[in-house]
Protein backbone atom coordinates (compact mmCIF):
# COMPACT_ATOMS: atom_id res chain seq x y z
CA UNK A 1 0.00 0.00 0.00
CA UNK A 2 1.34 3.44 -0.90
CA UNK A 3 0.97 5.89 1.95
CA UNK A 4 0.74 9.68 1.76
CA UNK A 5 4.08 11.17 0.72
CA UNK A 6 5.80 12.27 3.93
CA UNK A 7 8.19 14.76 2.33
CA UNK A 8 5.66 17.33 1.10
CA UNK A 9 2.63 15.94 2.96
CA UNK A 10 0.33 16.13 -0.01
CA UNK A 11 -2.97 14.36 -0.30
CA UNK A 12 -3.06 12.41 -3.58
CA UNK A 13 -5.17 13.89 -6.37
CA UNK A 14 -4.94 11.84 -9.56
CA UNK A 15 -7.26 13.95 -11.73
CA UNK A 16 -5.50 17.21 -10.88
CA UNK A 17 -1.99 15.73 -11.15
CA UNK A 18 -2.73 14.41 -14.64
CA UNK A 19 -4.37 17.69 -15.70
CA UNK A 20 -1.33 19.68 -14.59
CA UNK A 21 1.06 17.29 -16.36
CA UNK A 22 -0.98 17.61 -19.56
CA UNK A 23 -0.68 21.38 -19.39
CA UNK A 24 3.10 20.97 -19.25
CA UNK A 25 3.34 18.62 -22.23
CA UNK A 26 5.35 21.01 -24.40
CA UNK A 27 7.78 21.63 -21.55
CA UNK A 28 8.12 17.91 -20.84
CA UNK A 29 8.98 17.24 -24.48
CA UNK A 30 11.26 20.27 -24.75
CA UNK A 31 13.31 19.25 -21.73
CA UNK A 32 13.47 15.59 -22.77
CA UNK A 33 14.81 16.22 -26.27
CA UNK A 34 17.24 18.91 -25.14
CA UNK A 35 18.64 16.53 -22.53
CA UNK A 36 19.36 14.25 -25.50
CA UNK A 37 21.24 17.00 -27.35
CA UNK A 38 18.44 18.11 -29.68
CA UNK A 39 18.54 21.90 -29.56
CA UNK A 40 14.95 22.92 -30.17
CA UNK A 41 13.36 25.91 -28.46
CA UNK A 42 10.14 25.70 -26.47
CA UNK A 43 8.21 27.73 -29.09
CA UNK A 44 9.49 25.34 -31.78
CA UNK A 45 8.28 22.36 -29.75
CA UNK A 46 4.90 24.03 -29.21
CA UNK A 47 4.60 24.69 -32.95
CA UNK A 48 5.58 21.12 -33.80
CA UNK A 49 3.03 19.66 -31.39
CA UNK A 50 0.38 21.83 -33.04
CA UNK A 51 1.07 19.94 -36.28
CA UNK A 52 3.33 22.46 -38.02
CA UNK A 53 6.88 21.49 -38.98
CA UNK A 54 9.71 23.85 -38.07
CA UNK A 55 12.68 24.66 -40.27
CA UNK A 56 16.35 24.17 -39.50
CA UNK A 57 16.03 20.82 -37.75
CA UNK A 58 16.60 17.27 -38.89
CA UNK A 59 13.53 15.19 -39.59
CA UNK A 60 14.79 12.63 -37.07
CA UNK A 61 14.99 15.26 -34.34
CA UNK A 62 11.46 16.42 -35.00
CA UNK A 63 10.28 12.82 -35.00
CA UNK A 64 11.95 12.25 -31.64
CA UNK A 65 9.95 15.15 -30.21
CA UNK A 66 6.71 13.84 -31.70
CA UNK A 67 7.43 10.35 -30.36
CA UNK A 68 7.98 11.73 -26.88
CA UNK A 69 4.71 13.66 -26.99
CA UNK A 70 2.83 10.58 -28.17
CA UNK A 71 4.37 8.51 -25.38
CA UNK A 72 3.23 11.03 -22.79
CA UNK A 73 -0.28 11.05 -24.23
CA UNK A 74 -0.38 7.25 -24.13
CA UNK A 75 0.83 7.29 -20.53
CA UNK A 76 -1.85 9.81 -19.55
CA UNK A 77 -4.52 7.67 -21.21
CA UNK A 78 -3.31 4.50 -19.50
CA UNK A 79 -3.46 6.14 -16.08
CA UNK A 80 -6.85 7.76 -16.69
CA UNK A 81 -8.39 4.55 -18.02
CA UNK A 82 -7.04 2.36 -15.24
CA UNK A 83 -4.74 0.45 -17.60
CA UNK A 84 -1.47 1.60 -16.07
CA UNK A 85 0.70 -0.90 -14.22
CA UNK A 86 4.34 -1.07 -13.25
CA UNK A 87 5.04 -4.03 -15.49
CA UNK A 88 7.07 -5.26 -18.42
CA UNK A 89 3.97 -5.05 -20.60
CA UNK A 90 3.58 -1.34 -19.88
CA UNK A 91 7.28 -0.61 -20.38
CA UNK A 92 7.36 -2.41 -23.73
CA UNK A 93 4.20 -0.65 -24.92
CA UNK A 94 5.61 2.78 -24.10
CA UNK A 95 9.04 1.99 -25.56
CA UNK A 96 7.36 0.89 -28.78
CA UNK A 97 6.35 4.54 -29.18
CA UNK A 98 9.25 6.38 -27.54
CA UNK A 99 11.99 4.34 -29.22
CA UNK A 100 10.49 4.07 -32.69
CA UNK A 101 13.08 4.67 -35.44
CA UNK A 102 15.60 5.76 -32.81
CA UNK A 103 16.62 2.63 -30.91
CA UNK A 104 18.08 -0.41 -32.66
CA UNK A 105 14.86 -2.22 -31.79
CA UNK A 106 11.79 -0.85 -30.06
CA UNK A 107 9.06 -2.46 -28.00
CA UNK A 108 11.38 -5.27 -26.83
CA UNK A 109 14.18 -5.63 -24.32
CA UNK A 110 17.66 -5.62 -25.85
CA UNK A 111 19.02 -9.01 -26.95
CA UNK A 112 22.68 -8.04 -26.79
CA UNK A 113 24.96 -6.48 -24.22
CA UNK A 114 25.65 -2.73 -24.18
CA UNK A 115 27.91 -0.14 -22.58
CA UNK A 116 27.20 3.31 -21.13
CA UNK A 117 29.32 6.24 -22.26
CA UNK A 118 31.38 7.97 -19.59
CA UNK A 119 31.54 5.09 -17.12
CA UNK A 120 33.33 1.76 -16.82
CA UNK A 121 30.21 0.22 -15.31
CA UNK A 122 28.83 -2.61 -17.46
CA UNK A 123 25.03 -3.13 -17.51
CA UNK A 124 23.80 -6.67 -16.83
CA UNK A 125 23.74 -9.39 -19.43
CA UNK A 126 20.68 -9.26 -21.69
CA UNK A 127 19.59 -12.71 -20.52
CA UNK A 128 19.00 -11.35 -17.01
CA UNK A 129 16.76 -8.43 -17.94
CA UNK A 130 13.32 -9.98 -17.56
CA UNK A 131 14.13 -11.30 -14.09
CA UNK A 132 15.74 -8.03 -13.05
CA UNK A 133 12.68 -6.06 -14.13
CA UNK A 134 10.38 -8.28 -12.07
CA UNK A 135 12.75 -7.94 -9.11
CA UNK A 136 12.63 -4.15 -9.52
CA UNK A 137 8.83 -4.22 -9.31
CA UNK A 138 8.94 -6.36 -6.15
CA UNK A 139 11.59 -4.20 -4.48
CA UNK A 140 9.86 -0.93 -5.36
CA UNK A 141 6.58 -2.14 -3.86
CA UNK A 142 8.33 -2.45 -0.49
CA UNK A 143 8.93 1.32 -0.40
CA UNK A 144 6.27 3.35 1.40
CA UNK A 145 7.27 6.82 0.21
CA UNK A 146 5.80 7.24 -3.27
CA UNK A 147 8.66 9.39 -4.52
CA UNK A 148 11.29 6.97 -3.23
CA UNK A 149 9.46 4.22 -5.11
CA UNK A 150 9.28 6.25 -8.32
CA UNK A 151 12.94 7.31 -8.14
CA UNK A 152 13.98 3.71 -7.52
CA UNK A 153 12.18 2.67 -10.71
CA UNK A 154 13.87 5.38 -12.79
CA UNK A 155 17.35 4.68 -11.47
CA UNK A 156 17.00 0.93 -11.82
CA UNK A 157 15.85 1.23 -15.42
CA UNK A 158 18.61 3.68 -16.29
CA UNK A 159 21.37 1.55 -14.76
CA UNK A 160 20.17 -1.81 -16.08
CA UNK A 161 19.64 -0.46 -19.62
CA UNK A 162 16.72 -2.70 -20.49
CA UNK A 163 16.64 -1.34 -24.05
CA UNK A 164 19.20 -0.59 -26.74
CA UNK A 165 18.39 3.11 -26.42
CA UNK A 166 15.93 5.56 -24.81
CA UNK A 167 16.60 4.06 -21.36
CA UNK A 168 16.70 7.22 -19.24
CA UNK A 169 13.60 8.58 -20.96
CA UNK A 170 11.83 5.27 -20.43
CA UNK A 171 12.85 5.31 -16.80
CA UNK A 172 11.31 8.75 -16.43
CA UNK A 173 8.08 7.64 -18.12
CA UNK A 174 7.76 4.69 -15.79
CA UNK A 175 8.71 6.85 -12.81
CA UNK A 176 5.98 9.32 -13.70
CA UNK A 177 3.49 6.57 -14.34
CA UNK A 178 4.02 5.45 -10.75
CA UNK A 179 3.51 8.99 -9.48
CA UNK A 180 0.50 9.99 -11.59
CA UNK A 181 -1.26 6.70 -10.99
CA UNK A 182 -0.94 7.27 -7.25
CA UNK A 183 -2.21 10.84 -7.62
CA UNK A 184 1.06 12.73 -7.21
CA UNK A 185 2.76 15.36 -9.42
CA UNK A 186 5.08 14.29 -12.22
CA UNK A 187 8.83 14.92 -12.06
CA UNK A 188 10.48 16.78 -14.92
CA UNK A 189 14.27 17.11 -15.29
CA UNK A 190 14.76 20.52 -16.88
CA UNK A 191 17.21 20.92 -19.74
CA UNK A 192 18.94 23.82 -17.95
CA UNK A 193 20.09 21.26 -15.36
CA UNK A 194 21.57 18.93 -17.96
CA UNK A 195 25.17 19.16 -16.71
CA UNK A 196 24.17 18.47 -13.12
CA UNK A 197 21.93 15.61 -14.23
CA UNK A 198 24.65 13.99 -16.35
CA UNK A 199 27.30 14.34 -13.65
CA UNK A 200 25.13 12.78 -10.99
CA UNK A 201 24.05 9.97 -13.33
CA UNK A 202 27.67 9.05 -14.08
CA UNK A 203 28.38 9.00 -10.36
CA UNK A 204 25.34 6.77 -9.85
CA UNK A 205 26.40 4.38 -12.63
CA UNK A 206 29.84 4.07 -11.05
CA UNK A 207 28.70 3.55 -7.46
CA UNK A 208 25.07 2.36 -7.54
CA UNK A 209 24.49 4.78 -4.66
CA UNK A 210 21.07 6.35 -5.26
CA UNK A 211 21.14 9.03 -2.55
CA UNK A 212 22.54 11.93 -4.61
CA UNK A 213 20.24 11.25 -7.55
CA UNK A 214 17.23 10.87 -5.28
CA UNK A 215 17.91 14.29 -3.77
CA UNK A 216 18.37 15.75 -7.24
CA UNK A 217 15.10 14.26 -8.49
CA UNK A 218 13.19 15.60 -5.49
CA UNK A 219 14.51 19.05 -6.34
CA UNK A 220 13.02 18.65 -9.84
CA UNK A 221 9.43 18.49 -8.59
CA UNK A 222 7.73 21.75 -9.53
CA UNK A 223 6.92 23.60 -6.30
CA UNK A 224 4.14 25.48 -8.08
CA UNK A 225 2.40 22.20 -8.80
CA UNK A 226 2.83 21.04 -5.21
CA UNK A 227 1.20 24.26 -4.00
CA UNK A 228 -1.74 23.88 -6.39
CA UNK A 229 -2.42 20.34 -5.19
CA UNK A 230 -2.02 21.24 -1.52
CA UNK A 231 -4.30 24.27 -1.96
CA UNK A 232 -6.88 22.06 -3.67
CA UNK A 233 -6.82 19.63 -0.73
CA UNK A 234 -7.19 22.49 1.72
CA UNK A 235 -10.16 23.99 -0.13
CA UNK A 236 -11.96 20.63 -0.16
CA UNK A 237 -11.45 20.21 3.56
CA UNK A 238 -13.00 23.58 4.42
Amino acid sequence: MIVKDRHWRMEPNKQLSIQLAKRQLSELVFDAVNLEGVNMTLPEIQTLLEGVTVGGHKVSDQQMALNQAETWKTLFNMVESGKWSLSQETALKLHNIAGKDEALTWGTFRNQNVTIGGTEYMPPDHSELSGLFDKMVTESNRLDDIYEKAFYVFLNMARNQYFFDVNKRMGRYMMNGVLLNAGYPAVNVQAKRKLEFNQKMIEFYDTNDMKSMQSFLRSCVDQRVIKIIKDSSNSLSM
